[in-house]
């Protein structure tokens, strides 16, 4: 499919939804993607990229920073509170912002090394047991306790379960933000984010289908 198409995409379900053209940001997803095929979206023009773990990025993105300029890192997986300080350093923003003692150790390390990226919280819309981020029940409790923090909290992320409506979720999320103050919506994958930007998305977070699947590991 290809950078090009899913920006034509974004821009006519923008379009459709009575948003500006270009009110949402694409994060490119380049998690386990070969280094030829990011230097090709790079090269497209493209600087807005999101990596799951924190030690992929930290292989990765300073060798491709030497060469490109203006290079926009998002962490949007699961953050270890030990990992928290290298991916401060490296990123310009956390999705993946999901519990108490994470952002207590994000407020404490902003601190010493005086910035902090953008973050957002995660909700775990669907209560699912295996995944992370707040329950809905403790969103707003926890949006404060990270404003009583001084954290930049620009907004909200959810994954929906696969196996729901995800229109369902993104209307949810874009409800709990509204009601916190928040304006960033961080929600729609390669699937559904279209849906995701007729429901007021922010960002979204596209991979496959920019990259192409994931090479398969190699056999051990």
């Amino acid at each position: 499919m290809g950078l090009t198409e899913i920006i034509e995409r974004m821009h006519k379900a923008e379009a459709a939804a009575g948003r500006e053209t270009g009110a949402t940001r694409l994060i490119a997803v380049s998690k386990k993607q070969p280094d030829d095929r990011v230097a090709a979206v790079l090269e497209q023009g493209h600087r807005c990229f999101g990596e799951n773990r924190v030690q992929e990025a930290a292989g990765k993105w300073p060798g491709f920073r030497d060469s490109f300029d203006g290079i926009e890192l998002h962490i949007i997986g699961p953050l270890q509170t030990n990992k928290a300080r290298q991916a401060m350093e490296l990123a310009q923003a956390i999705h993946s912002v999901d519990r108490p003692k994470l952002a207590q150790t994000l407020a404490r390390l902003a601190q010493e090394l005086g910035h902090c990226p953008e973050l957002f919280l995660q909700v775990n819309t669907g209560e699912e047991p295996q995944k992370a981020g707040v329950l809905p029940s403790e969103i707003d409790g926890f949006v404060a306790e990270c404003r009583s923090l001084d954290l930049p909290v620009r907004g909200l992320m959810c994954i929906p379960p696969v196996d729901e409506t995800p229109s369902l979720h993104f209307a949810l999320l874009a409800k709990f933000a509204a009601r916190n103050g928040l304006g960033g919506l961080s929600m729609g994958m390669s699937g559904d984010f279209e849906t995701a930007i007729a429901l007021g998305a922010t960002h979204v977070r596209v991979g496959s289908a920019i990259f192409g699947d994931r090479p398969a590991p190699p056999a051990s």
